[in-house]
């Protein structure tokens, strides 16, 4: 089971995922619930915050009440902190959140108001002191999200808790009761002899009880009158009447008030009070002092404890000695929402930003006016009868309802000053006979507004029915005005009616265009042209159902509207460009007047060329440069070629229209597209071909990615097409710089992957097969199974486990292993063993000698294990003929321009030998190589082997004839005892010695060879202080011999 710290941090880690991405809240509320609930101490769970020290330094009260009402103020001021941290994780943040003010309200009283408020900012990233605040650094652009989720975690985290603390539902609250000793303290009583009493009760929110109604009751020691201060066993009221705290100061007999001396000083400063004359009262016992809770105070309304220094309560904001229920005064005055207000007189409720009422045109913060006593008193007689016209709405209501049949608000009932209702009227009053029934005349207002309520109330259940049938509103209330028959609903009446009405509207408006002196009078005059026309397009029917929706019904003005409107869209049309006013009022016909749709018809023949162009099998003609419509020719140019503005499209056409330009229009648009600058586009149109010297566009061009080099197309076609046909797969580099270098195979096999892609489209397809086929042999050189034929040099993959190989082109066998021609002696016999049955009994071999050893074991191809049967004198660079693979025949390392080594100072072709190469051994003397071969115990031959030629050294080399390579032999005269061959290659025959048994050169290393040496592979050759010359030899050649090892690719095995 994991551990707590396990549990934390994996809640810690979700929780941060969360908080620090756009998620659900309900999410967070969670995961932070779940981090609350482990049981540890605040010191093992918060990493960030200082929790311990902003419980013990904002919770320094004396009991249980005071450190509660400061640990609330501490949970408002975090609730601050994590906005501000939510602020920051959000991708949307506030306009100026790099910022925080010290003049901010709500900083100064939340945030600023406790210990530790500030670094919490800090560790957000508000870390730039300022004079008005806190900042982020200037070269900070962005907050650290991940950082300041982590913080605001922990915030929300102590948040939570604290609430929990504070509400009593903490499963652990033994961590925090460690930390603030006040929250075990009881709160201490007020007085001792006090007459104890439930926490509900509080007695100074009591209502006094009147003597006559309780006179039975012996008077309570929690009057009206007493305060806070008649707590205290006392006979006489000692504490100000209106705070309640300190003592009296003054008494004042005009308004019977006993004041302290600051609410004297307030009460009295009114100009109505000012003048009132008090009288010093000095207290002659004084009071028995209160208890430390006196230095609080509670809020009735909302429980909250406040200091005694606070006069408005910190939660809810009302007064110190307000009752715990509000007035329906003060709920009423409450908005509903915060964008909305009620009117008090008229219940309305208005705009948020509106002062007057909508309604009654009252002041927003009016009250409501006295009612003049509208509604009798109900009596005994009158009580079912009786109408009364509500305080509110003026509606008269009939029955004798508690609420208004119309706003459904109470009406209470207007008292009479001069008598006072009973408590109960209706237990109270005897009833009466009922007085005969009178017929009332009605009031001609409560008619009216009968009729109105009745009239609406039809029409909107009309207007509900019409809606379920596809009726509008406005039609459904058309029909009722024209109809004038109840009995025929409006939707029937619209559907057997209104086409004949609209026929007839239609009719009437032909008429009226017919007739100039009609026209004149139905259009209420014009300029007379309109009514010259005798082809004028009558009405549709969609467009006299607007107008006789818009006249409400009237036939003739719904014509004249019908006209007037027609002629203002016919002349909006024209201000389009439609003049031909036939043409438009047609559209206007077909469209039902819709203007938008009108447009639509006139724009379809106008783009029939389009159309037709667009549809049709023919080609697109070709842009004409010449052509004297020159914003013809930009649009033909935006349309076909996608410029990205009418500035490059110009631009084209001018560049193309310069008599000594030699560009064509492809080209051209190539280069605007890249660049509106002349000089650039000149630049990229007249391009130098460094292998034709011709010009051409950049487009023209084309270059690898190995190098900056460009070369035209047709140049750069013909290159690679000698290169696949006549030359190997590695000549295939930039025709002008040679790049790349071909040995590095990481730049192998990314060259050849663009360069595919390059060629695709460039080469003939046999010219494009040939290059992949080209590739695949390169590819397959990489193989291990893959061999060459030692007769036919014919390359394939050999996956058989037997050293006899038949080459499938030429038909002969042999060796895998060796590559040598196979032989029946060598049939279960390795190749070792084979080599020495040769040279003891085959006499040819024992003929070549030495030549032929050296032949054996030639040089052999460290990329594509081809073998040649050469000697390795003369110039250690060698070419392979297969891969085209540059290494040193010594010890195989690569030659190359770009040297991979450290530290190398080496520019152009060149490789790095090991100190065993034959590259640095060539130039020892044969003795010196046959003491080191005697020093290890290697036999060495110095004798001719009988029958092989004297005099001239047979061993087979590759020459230089010419532009070609040939294989010959040597021809250099022999010298004695050195086995028949010549001084160079019987040198090459001892490294080969040296070099199969692993022998170190070092030990044979003259002074200055050993530094030479040591410097050429990074070995320091500083003397120490005190140390002689053999000393530093010795150490030299240890060093050398350690730390660098003898070549590992420098062939062992001869």
């Amino acid at each position: 089971m994991a551990s707590l710290s396990d549990q934390l941090e994996e809640q810690r880690v979700n929780a941060e995922a969360s908080l620090s991405t756009p998620g659900s809240a309900q999410e967070i509320r969670a995961q932070v619930a779940a981090m609350a609930d482990i049981p540890l101490p605040p010191s093992s769970k918060y990493r960030y915050i200082a929790a311990e020290n902003m419980l013990t330094e904002n919770s320094s009260g004396h009991n249980m009440k005071e450190t509660i009402s400061l640990l609330q103020k501490l949970s408002t001021a975090l609730n601050i902190l994590e906005k501000y941290g939510s602020n920051l994780t959000n991708p949307n943040r506030p306009k100026y959140w790099r910022t925080v003010k010290y003049n901010n309200p709500v900083f100064r009283t939340t945030v600023d108001s406790i210990q530790g408020g500030r670094a919490v900012l800090n560790l957000y990233g508000y870390t730039n002191q300022q004079q008005d605040g806190l900042s982020f650094p200037d070269d900070v652009a962005q907050p650290d999200v991940g950082n300041v989720a982590s913080v605001t975690l922990e915030v929300m985290c102590l948040r939570m808790e604290l609430d929990m603390l504070i509400k009593g539902t903490h499963p652990h609250p033994e961590f925090f009761e460690r930390l603030i000793p006040s929250l075990t303290v009881q709160d201490e009583e007020i007085c001792t002899d006090a007459a104890p009493f439930s926490p509900t009760e509080r007695p100074w929110e009591k209502q006094s009880l009147s003597p006559a109604s309780t006179p039975s009751q012996p008077k309570s020691p929690f009057s009206p009158a007493l305060s806070l201060s008649s707590l205290v066993p006392s006979k006489h009221t000692v504490n100000c009447t209106i705070c309640g705290i300190f003592p009296v100061s003054a008494h004042c007999p005009t308004c019977t008030q006993r004041l302290c001396t600051e609410c004297d000083q307030l009460y009295h400063s009114h100009s109505g009070r000012s003048t009132h004359i008090r009288i010093p009262v000095t207290s002659s016992k004084a009071t028995k002092r209160l208890s430390s809770s006196l230095s609080t105070w509670q809020c009735s309304y909302c429980t909250t404890v406040n200091t005694m220094q606070q006069v408005l309560c910190e939660t809810c904001d009302r007064p110190r000695l307000s009752s715990a229920a509000p007035s329906l005064q003060e709920e009423q005055s409450q908005p509903s929402t915060i964008s909305e207000w009620q009117c008090k007189s008229c219940t309305v409720v208005n705009a948020g930003s509106s002062i007057l009422c909508e309604v009654c045109e009252r002041p927003r913060l009016a009250t409501r006016p006295p009612v003049a006593p509208s509604r009798p008193t109900p009596t005994a007689a009158g009580l079912m009868d009786s109408q009364w016209v509500c305080q509110f709405c003026t509606y008269v209501n009939k029955t004798p309802a508690p609420a208004c049949e119309m706003c459904f608000l109470r009406s209470e009932p207007a008292q009479s000053p001069s008598k006072p209702l009973p408590l109960s009227p209706v237990k109270d009053v005897t009833p009466l006979p009922a007085p005969p029934k009178v017929i009332p005349i009605e009031d001609p207002d409560l008619k009216r507004q009968r009729l109105m309520r009745e009239e609406g109330l039809k029409l909107i259940q009309l207007i509900r029915e019409g809606e379920k049938k596809g009726v509008s509103p406005e039609e459904v209330y058309t029909s009722m005005c024209v109809s004038g028959n109840s009995n025929v609903m409006p939707y029937d009446w619209l559907k057997a009616e209104l086409p004949h009405v609209l026929d007839e509207i239609c009719v009437m408006a032909a008429s009226c265009q017919q007739e100039p002196n009609a026209q004149s009078n139905c259009s209420g005059g014009n300029n007379g042209q309109d009514g010259q026309k005798s082809n004028a397009v009558p009405l549709s029917r969609a467009e006299a159902k607007q107008a006789w929706l818009a006249a409400g019904g009237d036939n003739e003005k719904a014509v004249r509207q019908a006209l007037r409107h027609r002629r203002v869209k016919v002349k909006e049309l024209g201000s389009l460009g439609f003049n031909d006013v036939t043409r438009c009022e047609e559209a206007l016909r077909q469209s039902g007047g819709d203007v938008r749709g009108a447009l639509v018809q006139l724009q379809r023949p106008l783009l029939e060329p389009f159309h037709q162009r667009m549809w049709s099998d023919e080609p697109e003609p070709p842009i004409d440069i010449n052509h004297p419509d020159k914003q013809h020719v930009c649009r033909r140019l935006l349309a076909v070629f996608d410029l990205p503005s009418w500035g490059r499209c110009e631009l084209v056409l001018s560049m193309l229209q310069d008599p000594t330009a030699t560009y064509t229009l492809e080209d051209v648009v190539q280069a605007v597209r890249e660049s509106p600058d002349r000089d650039f586009i000149r630049r990229v149109l007249n391009k130098d071909c460094p292998i034709c010297l011709s010009v051409f566009p950049h487009s023209k061009m084309r270059s690898l990615t190995s190098c900056q080099c460009s070369v035209c197309c047709g140049c750069f076609k013909q290159h690679f097409t000698i290169a696949v046909r006549d030359k190997h797969i590695r000549d295939m580099v930039c025709p002008v710089c040679t790049e790349p270098d071909i040995n590095d195979p990481e730049h192998l096999n990314s060259y050849f992957s663009t360069l595919d892609i390059q060629l695709r489209d460039c080469l003939e397809p046999d010219v494009y097969d040939l290059f992949h086929k080209k590739l695949t042999e390169q590819a397959l050189i990489k193989d291990p199974k893959f061999l060459w034929c030692s007769h036919c040099s014919y390359g394939f993959i050999y996956d058989g486990d037997q050293l006899k190989v038949t080459c499938m082109q030429c038909r002969k066998s042999f060796c895998a292993q060796c590559k040598k021609t196979w032989e029946a002696q060598h049939m279960g016999l390795s190749c070792e063993q084979f080599q020495q049955w040769k040279r003891e009994n085959d006499p040819e071999y024992q003929k070549q000698g030495l030549a032929g050893y050296l032949r054996d074991n030639g040089i052999t191809c460290p990329n594509c294990r081809f073998q040649y049967a050469l000697a390795k004198g003369g110039c250690m660079h060698f070419s392979c003929s297969q891969c085209r693979y540059q290494f040193c025949s010594g010890c195989n390392n690569p030659f190359h321009t770009t040297c991979a080594v450290n530290q190398c100072t080496v520019t152009g072709l060149h490789a790095h030998h090991p100190r065993d190469c034959l590259f640095y051994l060539r130039d020892w003397e044969p003795a010196r190589l046959q003491a080191l071969l005697q020093k290890k115990g290697v036999n060495y031959n110095t004798d001719t082997a009988p029958g092989a030629q004297t005099g001239v050294c047979g061993v087979s080399e590759q020459k230089d004839e010419g532009t070609r390579q040939t294989d010959s032999p040597c021809g250099a005269q022999t010298q004695p005892g050195q086995a028949g061959l010549c001084e160079k290659h019987y040198r090459e025959y001892l490294v080969s010695l040296i070099n199969g048994h692993s022998i170190d050169p070092a030990p044979l290393y003259a002074l200055d060879e050993l530094t030479v040496a040591c410097r050429r592979y990074h070995v320091d050759v500083r003397q120490g202080d005190g140390e002689d010359e053999r000393a530093h030899f010795a150490r030299l050649l240890k060093k050398l011999m350690d730390d660098v090892p003898l070549g590992d690719k420098v062939p062992r095995k001869k």
